[in-house]
């Protein structure tokens, strides 16, 4: 996508699962927070293990115990994860460290209260940042931040944006001129319901970023 890669979060369903990857997104998100309507059962989570290679799987977990992670690593055969809640920077470093290849995703709610000196212990721990809308709800809330925060954020890691992303948004992104800028994160914008996403529409956001971006 012309430089940046592509996430799409939340997923759920068998059929749906298919549709997405058959787009060839770089990442997909499978949900093991079972507060979220987006949690994927079991079921389910076995086709993680069918689903091409090029594509990258994300386990995203919220404050769960690390060797619960492990083993979802393990048994799904995730390429990524992602931590939504308030894990530590010795955490990250620990899941890190126990599979070779495993990228690690820390997310933060951001608002404009937001201090991003509080990344600083986690730079050697992760591969990347996601930079989500604050809410309670650990993400998926369909609301964007302003994304004029980021000015603030100093540190070369490169992160993840999302919260909120829609359609309407393609030409805006296209505006920030921030090489740290990795991928678009995806989700509840682009869905019918709770963990199904609406295919047509995804193909026409790639379309309108790859016609949009200049770099």
């Amino acid at each position: 996508m012309n430089g940046l890669n592509l996430k799409v979060c939340g997923m759920k369903f068998a059929a749906n699962i298919a549709a997405v990857a058959s787009l060839q997104p770089d990442y997909m998100g499978f949900i093991f927070y079972d507060k979220s309507p987006r949690f994927i059962s079991d079921v389910s989570a076995e086709l993680i293990k069918y689903i091409p290679s090029e594509i990258k799987t994300v386990g995203v977990f919220v404050d769960e115990e690390l060797d619960i992670v492990k083993k979802k690593v393990n048994l799904y055969q995730l390429k990524a994860v992602q931590l939504h809640g308030s894990e530590s920077p010795g955490f990250c470093s620990e899941l890190k460290s126990a599979f070779q290849g495993l990228e690690v995703i820390k997310a933060f709610g951001v608002d404009e209260d937001f201090d991003f000196a509080v990344l600083d212990n986690y730079n050697d721990s992760v591969d990347y940042f996601l930079f989500d809308t604050k809410t309670k709800a650990h993400g998926g809330s369909g609301k964007t931040f302003d994304w004029k925060i980021l000015d603030s954020y100093k540190l070369d890691k490169p992160y993840f944006l999302s919260g909120g992303i829609d359609l309407e948004h393609a030409g805006a992104i296209a505006g920030i001129k921030d090489e740290r800028l990795y991928a678009l994160d995806i989700n509840s914008r682009f869905e019918t319901e709770p963990g199904v996403k609406d295919v047509e529409k995804i193909k026409e956001f790639v379309t309108k970023i790859k016609t949009t971006l200049s770099y």
